[in-house]
């Protein structure tokens, strides 16, 4: 993971390769909390591929880099 300050930035560190996923700092801290708020619960269960796809997916984070299938 690396994070940048800017989109332009990210354009200047590829140098003309294609881009891989990229997401805001916001997004990144709402896929944070999504995915590990309640890991310290005492009744806390792995989710299965299908629940964590839901994650993803209700973070708009959708398409081929962000498919558990």
């Amino acid at each position: 993971m690396l994070l940048f300050r800017s989109e332009e930035h990210v354009e200047h560190w590829l140098a003309g390769r294609a881009p891989g996923a990229t997401i805001s700092v916001a997004t990144l801290c709402d896929l944070a909390h999504a995915w590990w708020a309640n890991r310290l619960d005492p009744d806390w269960r792995p989710r299965t591929r299908e629940e964590n796809q839901a994650i993803l997916d209700r973070l708009g984070l959708t398409g081929p880099f962000w498919s558990l299938g």
